[in-house]
């Protein structure tokens, strides 16, 4: 590899990483489901979810690169302590979701290699506990730039395979026109589903990963948002062509039980699509598959305990200069939140697969108007220099975001307690 190639991959890691990091429960298989409940026409979702999370992340980035704060820093300082409180109980539940969602997906990945017995739900959970275990001794002992390189690894697999995959299916399959036919779901179930691909698309909470992962690289001022708008527009752009494919793939399917068999049946679909060449691609496929749920969880095993522990340390009082001081990773705060998220969802492991997919991006698209809403008052306000405040287009992305998400959130909510008071 050249050296001027290598210092392009090296300055779009950041974005990459944290699209990356979205992908796999959020979008592999969440995405998978929603082109067979509903259909290639909720395609459209994926792609307007990716830019819709460049701009949230782009404005995470302003506003970190302004200040050289992170965004629970400048929630904390500059909007109400109470926030921080809030966010915390809500990244609990989601820690725990997410966890559970992550060792899933593994589970399916690890099963549909390697089956174990004739007890697939066993196998599933045997495989979840290797992988959690896995990742937690990779992202304790390995430090970031291993963990870089492994997810370089991981992401390119999959990336290529889904394409191909793809591609084969509109090539053989003459499946193009199946993507142009827009579909806005109107049933609850369907909502349920736009709702998964919009808030999974590119990742919900670890949006916040961003801004520790560009103070791994040491980005600051303007040169450091410049830097930030590239990156993220490389990692989006393939996260919403991966969402795109996986959903044009999953609408060729009728996928059956619980999600624990949805790699197996992938795989077969891509056998059945490229004749003679069929068992060779399905194990290519399942390869690919298993790195981005694998990459997926390491992502979220190396991240969230960045937000607990930036919690806990804005909870001590240190300024906001010892913080910068602190290693995060190296503190005792960060490898008990990591260990914890690597034990404690295992229990979710016992649920169906599809049902904790579902849960988890969801919950993770929640989170979206919330950081809306924080970004608008932010990034439009005194506390940063007029030449990294938001501008029309920034802040009209965000109206919608924290609008859609906000009714569609607030209507799911709605109808769950409609449907719990009826019990139906």
């Amino acid at each position: 590899m050249s050296g001027r190639l290598r210092q392009i991959l090296i300055s779009l890691a950041p974005g990459i990483l944290v699209a990356a990091t979205g992908v796999g429960s959020g979008d592999l298989i969440t995405a998978a489901f929603a082109g067979s409940r509903v259909g290639a026409g909720l395609a459209w979702a994926a792609v307007v979810g990716s830019v819709l999370k460049w701009f949230l992340n782009e404005g995470l980035a302003r506003w970190q690169m302004a200040t050289e704060t992170t965004l629970l820093e400048g929630w904390h300082e500059q909007l109400s302590k109470w926030v921080r409180y809030v966010f915390f109980g809500y990244l609990l539940i989601w820690a725990f979701v997410t966890g559970g969602a992550m060792v899933n997906a593994c589970g399916v990945a690890g099963l549909a290699l390697f089956p174990i017995g004739d007890d697939p739900a066993r196998a599933k959970i045997i495989w979840g506990v290797v992988h959690s275990i896995v990742g937690l001794v990779f992202v304790l002992l390995g430090g970031f730039r291993l963990f870089e390189r492994v997810m370089g690894v991981c992401i390119g697999v999959m990336f290529v395979t889904v394409l191909v995959t793809a591609a084969l299916i509109i090539i053989r399959r003459d499946a193009a026109a199946d993507l142009a036919s827009l579909q806005f779901p109107t049933d609850p179930s369907g909502r349920k589903w736009l709702l998964g691909v919009l808030g999974g698309v590119g990742g919900t909470v670890t949006l916040l990963s961003y801004g520790y992962w560009i103070r791994e690289e040491g980005r600051r001022g303007a040169d450091g948002v410049r830097a930030s708008r590239i990156d993220l527009a490389a990692g989006y752009a393939m996260t919403g062509l991966f969402g795109v494919a996986m959903i044009l793939i999953g609408s060729q399917l009728s996928l059956s039980g619980g999600g624990d068999s949805v790699a197996l049946q992938l795989a077969e679909q891509l056998q059945n699509a490229v004749g003679t060449a069929g068992p060779v691609c399905r194990w290519v496929f399942l390869i690919g598959f298993w790195g981005a749920v694998f990459s997926s969880l390491l992502g979220v095993w190396q991240s969230t305990p960045y937000f607990f522990t930036d919690l806990i340390l804005l909870g001590r009082r240190h300024t906001a200069q010892e913080r910068r001081m602190i290693v995060y990773d190296r503190t005792t705060t960060y490898r008990v939140c990591l260990v914890l998220i690597s034990i404690v969802p295992l229990i979710l492991l016992w649920q169906p697969s599809a049902t904790i997919q579902l849960a988890y991006t969801v919950l993770g698209a929640f989170f979206m108007p919330f950081l809306a809403l924080t970004l608008l008052l932010l990034n439009n306000s005194r506390a940063i220099p007029r030449e990294f405040r938001s501008g029309h287009l920034t802040n009209a992305a965000l109206v919608i975001t924290l609008c859609f998400f906000g009714y569609q959130g607030g209507l799911e909510i709605y109808e769950t307690i409609v449907r719990a008071s009826t019990g139906s």
